[in-house]
């Protein structure tokens, strides 16, 4: 009834808004945009269907294989504009994957044999299912050229896990779901030994092989556990796509197959060629195999080899368990389609025009009765044909591949020779309708097409071939993606999208509601572990750290700096950088590269990431933020600086100084003076508190203070030797000694500072557990990127704010959780002024607001520590 109630509605508003356009194009500025253009009402009518206005959003968001860039692709229905390419078995600059210490792990999950795979060819994604339905958590995507499977988090729409298939030498039948996310069906293509041994290709029908394996999958954490998952080998047929049971033959697989003649070319010896050799025989195999009975079997080491690391079953102990069976299939087929409820199989051969449908409920009777036609020549039982089918329809040229709608027995299937789709009723076998499209179809996508919940609505054709439907861009075409109303009786072609990133071959649709992306991470997250990343860093924490060669930079990014601005190593160097982007706010992204060596990493709100290389050149190289972020992002920068160690370096202040008189030597000397009188200052300050608060009575900051006073400790000798120089008028040598006496300081005051941040926390009043909370969120929603307590930085100093305005802490919770709602204060503007920056909204919750309240009166209670 809803479904009748919705067409219904569909052909109102068509034919209201045909009357609106009418209406409008009456000397109207539509009539002139449409009779520029050359449209038609009906090209409006299918403009409107797909229009989204600005801010707008889809209905469902698709996923599509990216063919040879070995990506993913992200674009929405009915927009068909594309949202995001995901980075998967290839390198991808932008998102900084394989680029980065940690995505490059990932990538080099997919090395084989040893060997770095740096591309991919992928076709199949499939979407996680909880009983038969898009759940929206996880994505699977194969690779046909390198067998590997990856795994995609669609919490933020990035590959946690690459898979390698330790037997397969390639696939095309991944990467297909079972029912609750149990298993992933990945299908052999190409038989090969499962050894990695050479082995003549006379021996193709005793030594090579096909199969299907049976990847075991957590769907809570969302990854492959090799170790539980296992392979059944097949004869070497060429296995092709698979499609897992559901419903009522929930716990089963579907694999076809073609070269069931086990033909192996040779025609550079004056064989026929492949394409005939293979397509000899009427029929293929369908194979039929119970992997839920087969997880069992696996469970006991007399019915499986280990091959590769890699349990493998048997064909025998799969005939002989009544786990696999062969049903003849037209030949060539490209794809197997499982009904939503179970009980029809779908198989469409590519030289045959016609569709078979299979019934479960007779195949399951052939198999409990051994009603067998035969066996093959690997002993496997062949179930009849005819006693299988439901029946067959004629449909036309080149029949591939299915997608089945919200109709009751609604079907749809693409005609490559034809370029064309036809809708038809897989249970009364009649053909419904066609539509052409442009050109030679291959896969279809569906919305929720292959799911027990179909949705209708819409079908996108995969085509092939573009030839003359864009604007040209040389010899090599973009792909074209056609998406079509289903909704009414007849199809309705609307709109084409051009992909220009590789061949997709196949698509999944799900609907945008069931997808939860995140817009932000937990303060230092691992985004490829989800856990916090050992380099962590917050604002106050940065620092630089030297191990021998290897030299190790903890950094923080915020709008508008990066925290160091200034790296020195020695040549040589292994240097890692650890960076953690302290932004709360949406969509502030920041990347980060250091130019000439060949690495850059994409930080999205809250993550950590690690770059390293080996600063094996001698120089001077800005690194900076490749992400516009902010009106000052051009000053988001720094130096690494690489010396040579075994390099004598004149001092460009010493060569300057050769060419002073004694007057300007002299103002030189004042001026280090005087710079190291206002560094020993600060010394001095540090000191006094530490004495104040007596440091000895605790151990640890004991320990920096002695520490910081063996720095202190040198200067009085470099003193002397400036003083001496002084008084015999040699000011260069007294400057450059002054400099050394600086050089001791800097030291002294790094140490001192840090005993007296430890300090502060032995001697502070006890935090209260709101108060702790609050420097914590503090500290991970990013304000210390621009609040330094004690300390003006890139925003003013905290302390005393809740001291500063009329009913501090309503003002300063509003502030927090909405700062544009004060940018227009005088008190703020000013501030913004000063700054020339703009406090962003770091999407604090209620409750980390109100405990940052608690953290400043905290703050305030020891103002005089700060």
């Amino acid at each position: 009834m809803f479904s009748h109630v919705n067409k219904l509605t569909s052909l109102i508003l068509g034919a209201s808004l045909t009357a609106t356009v009418a209406s409008a194009s009456v000397g109207g500025e539509l009539e002139k945009v449409m009779k520029a253009r050359g449209l038609t009402e009906n090209d409006v009518i299918h403009a409107a269907k797909t229009y989204n206005p600005t801010g707008g959003r889809n209905e469902f968001i698709v996923f599509s294989s990216g063919g040879q860039s070995g990506q993913v692709i992200v674009y929405g229905v009915p927009g068909m504009r594309i949202l995001k390419y995901i980075a998967v078995f290839t390198p991808e600059p932008w998102q900084g994957y394989g680029y980065d210490v940690d995505s490059l792990k990932v990538l080099r999950e997919g090395n084989i044999r040893g060997r770095e795979i740096n591309w991919g060819d992928t076709h199949h994604p499939g979407l996680s299912e909880t009983d038969g339905k898009y759940d929206g958590k996880w994505l699977v995507i194969n690779d046909k050229a390198n067998p590997r499977i990856a795994v995609i988090d669609l919490t933020d729409f990035e590959t946690k896990q690459i898979v390698v298939n330790p037997v397969f030498k390639s696939e095309h039948g991944g990467s297909f779901f079972t029912p609750n996310s149990e298993y992933i069906i990945e299908a052999c293509q190409y038989a090969a030994p499962f050894d990695n041994n050479y082995h003549p290709i006379e021996e193709y029908k005793e030594t090579y092989r096909g199969g299907v394996t049976l990847w075991k999958f957590d769907p809570k954490i969302g990854r492959i556990k090799p170790k539980d998952s296992f392979v059944l080998e097949l004869p070497p047929y060429m296995q092709d796509l698979s499609d897992a049971g559901k419903g009522v033959s929930y716990g089963w697989g579907f694999t076809n197959s073609f070269n069931t003649e086990m033909y192996t070319g040779g025609i550079e010896v004056g064989m026929p060629p492949n394409e005939a050799g293979m397509s000899r025989n009427d029929t293929d195999f369908l194979h039929v195999y119970n992997w839920k009975k087969l997880a069992q079997l696996v469970k006991n080491k007399k019915n499986y080899k280990m091959i590769n690391g890699i349990k493998v079953v048997p064909i025998d102990v799969a005939v002989k368990n009544n786990c696999i069976f062969l049903i003849p299939e037209p030949k060539s087929p490209h794809g197997v389609d499982v009904s939503p409820d179970g009980e029809y199989i779908t198989v469409c051969g590519k030289l045959d025009t016609h569709a078979s449908v299979y019934k479960w409920s007779k195949i399951k009777k052939l198999m409990k009765d051994k009603d067998y036609a035969g066996k093959d020549p690997y002993g496997i039982p062949i179930l009849d044909m005819k006693k299988s089918l439901h029946g067959q329809v004629e449909l036309g040229l080149g029949p591939l591949h299915n997608q089945y709608s919200n109709v009751d027995g609604e079907i749809y299937t693409s005609l490559y020779v034809d370029s064309q789709i036809v809708k038809w009723n897989y249970k009364t076998l009649k053909v419904l309708d066609k539509e052409n499209v442009h050109y030679n179809v291959g896969h279809l996508c569906g919305m929720e097409g292959k799911s027990a919940d179909p949705q209708g609505k819409y079908i996108i054709s995969l085509n092939k071939l573009t030839i003359d439907r864009f604007d040209p861009v040389g010899p090599l075409h973009p792909q074209n993606h056609q998406l079509i109303d289903i909704s009414g009786k007849k199809m309705d072609l609307l709109v084409d999208m051009p992909l220009p990133l590789g061949e997709p071959h196949q698509a999944v649709a799900i609907r945008a509601s069931k997808l939860h992306p995140h817009v932000r991470y937990k303060m230092g997250t691992n985004t490829k572990t989800g856990k916090p990343h050992i380099g962590k860093t917050l604002a106050g924490q940065e620092k630089i750290v030297r191990k021998g060669n290897k030299v190790y930079v903890y950094a923080t990014l915020v709008r508008s700096h990066i925290n160091p601005e200034r790296i020195t190593v020695n040549k040589g160097d292994e240097v890692t950088i650890y960076m953690t982007n302290l932004e709360r706010a949406q969509d502030e992204t920041h990347g980060f590269t250091v130019d000439n060596f060949d690495v850059h990493a994409s930080l999205e709100p809250g993550e950590t990431a690690e770059i390293r290389f080996k600063a094996d050149i001698e120089g001077v190289f800005p690194y900076y933020c490749t992400e516009f972020c902010s009106a000052l992002h051009l000053e988001m920068m720094g130096y690494l600086m690489v010396k040579d160690p075994n390099k004598k370096y004149v001092s460009a202040q010493k060569l300057k100084m050769k060419t002073m008189s004694k007057a300007e030597l002299k103002a030189e000397y004042d001026k280090a003076v005087a710079v190291n009188a206002a560094t020993d200052a600060v010394i001095q300050s540090v000191v006094k508190f530490l004495k104040a608060n007596h440091y000895e009575k605790y151990p640890t900051v004991k320990a920096l203070v002695v520490d910081a006073l063996d720095q202190y400790g040198k200067i009085p000798a470099q003193k002397k030797k400036s003083d001496e120089a002084v008084k015999k008028g040699d000011y260069e040598k007294a400057v450059l000694f002054e400099n050394m006496i600086w050089q001791y300081m800097v030291k002294t005051a790094d140490v001192g500072i840090r005993a007296k941040d430890l300090l502060v926390r032995k001697v502070a009043t006890p935090q209260s557990e709101a108060a702790a909370a609050g420097e914590r969120a503090f500290g991970e929603g990013g304000c210390g990127g621009c609040h330094v307590i004690g300390k003006v930085s890139s925003g003013p100093d905290l302390t005393g704010v809740l001291l500063r305005h009329e009913d501090a802490e309503k003002w300063v919770k509003d502030f927090v959780m909405n700062p544009a709602s004060k940018y227009k204060e005088p008190y703020i503007k000013s501030m913004i002024d000063y700054f020339n920056l703009k406090m962003p909204n770091q999407h604090m919750s209620e409750k980390e607001t109100k405990n940052i309240i608690e953290y400043l009166k905290w703050v305030d209670e020891n103002a005089n520590l700060f």
